[in-house]
């Protein structure tokens, strides 16, 4: 095994992979780490509008850039809040699946590290940023067939 890269990455010879070790503090599948994540969504949470927690949360980025991004960050959040709030019924019962929510039940400022910790039992199928679930499969196709292929343009069709 080889190790490259900051988050240690290794090369498995025999299964021709690579694999990581990821530290519990950053996010998976995302640039950053929970708590970070956390304060987006949570600013998005409490703004009144969304253009107004993206130009909070991101100033330096056009208002319809910054909203996506806001909105690629809170998604998996709230998909993982709610899919915890399932799986742990008896702990989480009569919350709400926000990050206010979370805390409040909890009692902790940061939820994401925490939940990392509770949810450690299914974080195979939790998504990111909590969890380590890849894409569906039909994620991917549908990725790959909008991708062009490499090369020279195919012959126009004769009609």
């Amino acid at each position: 095994m080889k190790y490259s890269g900051w988050i240690a990455r290794w090369y498995c010879p025999d299964a021709h992979c690579t694999f990581s070790l990821l530290p519990e503090c950053l996010a998976s599948r995302q640039p950053g780490t929970l708590v970070e994540v956390e304060w987006a969504v949570a600013t998005a949470e409490n703004a009144a509008s969304q253009a107004q927690a993206s130009e909070q949360v991101r100033p330096q980025v056009e208002l319809p850039g910054a909203v996506r991004w806001l909105c690629r960050r809170a998604h998996p959040v709230h998909q993982c809040l709610v899919i915890l709030k399932g799986l742990l019924a008896d702990q989480f019962s009569g919350c709400e699946p926000t990050i206010a929510g979370f805390a409040e039940r909890l009692g902790v400022t940061w939820v994401l590290p925490v939940l990392r910790e509770i949810g450690a039992p299914y974080l195979q199928q939790l998504p990111p940023p909590l969890g380590f679930c890849p894409p569906h499969r039909a994620v991917l196709a549908c990725a790959k067939s909008i991708q062009q292929s490499v090369g020279a343009d195919p012959p126009l069709a004769r009609r």
